[in-house]
């Protein structure tokens, strides 16, 4: 089972999952812990070969038993349906779950969602998986993490995930990367099925590449809101944490509490 954390409250029903991204661990979510528990019972899951979470190095990497980790937990704690907040890859991973098993998921809360790989995207996790045996992964992940937050205000996001990265070996970092090959007909479905679940997208104005294809399905998509907290980039809740923490915790509390 992958490793996790979880914070009670002395009254609340309610549970809050976190997922973060590759690369990431729970710790990432440092900034929304305190207020999060709160009013909630608080989940953080750091995904295997993360944190301190161990790789699975006979079992291939698809998002399908990647997704069965995230149940296996919640299946262990005997949780019947809870919120998730993603991040980054952590919101594919929600959205395949609420695919899966809709009747686990109260809502979807997708920070800096990753809904479609447009050709700069496409082709910078193509060249990834040509040099994957030849570049030292960490170099690789340093010039992912520039390009998808390439401004000055990203760089403590940077400075995170590239710490965290630093967690990662080589191979563990190589089955990550060849999730890419399966993942763009998985956003495709996505983007086509609103699943009926409601949606916060909550995306950084300078989130260049994944912010235009959000605002579409937003638009299209009955059960998705979207706010764009400006001056921010692709990893929201730690370049902006008190918008971040507002927002989701406005849209999250104004639901009525499920039993």
């Amino acid at each position: 089972m992958i490793s996790y954390t979880k914070h009670l409250h002395e009254s609340s029903l309610q549970w809050v999952t976190f997922v973060h991204g590759a690369g990431g661990s729970s710790t990432i979510w440092y900034k929304q812990l305190k207020a999060f528990k709160a009013h909630f019972n608080v989940l953080l899951l750091d995904l295997r070969g993360h944190g301190n979470s161990k790789s699975h190095v006979k079992i291939k990497y698809d998002f399908a038993t990647i997704t069965d980790d995230i149940l296996e937990v919640i299946d262990f704690e005997k949780i019947e349906k809870s919120h998730f907040v993603g991040i980054s890859l952590g919101t594919i991973l929600i959205r395949n779950l609420a695919e899966k098993h809709p009747h686990r998921v109260s809502s979807m809360i997708m920070g800096g969602a990753i809904m479609k790989l447009n050709l700069r995207s496409q082709i910078l996790m193509k060249t990834g998986v040509l040099l994957k045996s030849i570049v030292p992964y960490l170099w690789l992940y340093k010039v992912f993490a520039f390009v998808i937050m390439p401004n000055k205000n990203h760089k403590e996001s940077r400075l995170l995930f590239v710490r965290e990265a630093k967690k990662l070996y080589q191979k563990e970092f190589i089955r990550w990367l060849k999730l890419s090959s399966e993942i763009n007909p998985l956003l495709r479905f996505f983007r086509t099925v609103d699943i009926n679940i409601p949606t916060l997208y909550i995306m950084g104005e300078e989130d260049y590449l994944f912010l235009p294809t959000i605002k579409k399905i937003a638009a299209d998509h009955a059960s998705a809101l979207l706010v764009v907290i400006e001056k921010c980039g692709h990893v929201v809740n730690v370049e902006r944490p008190h918008v971040f923490n507002d927002t989701v915790l406005n849209y999250l509390l104004a639901k009525p509490a499920e039993n």
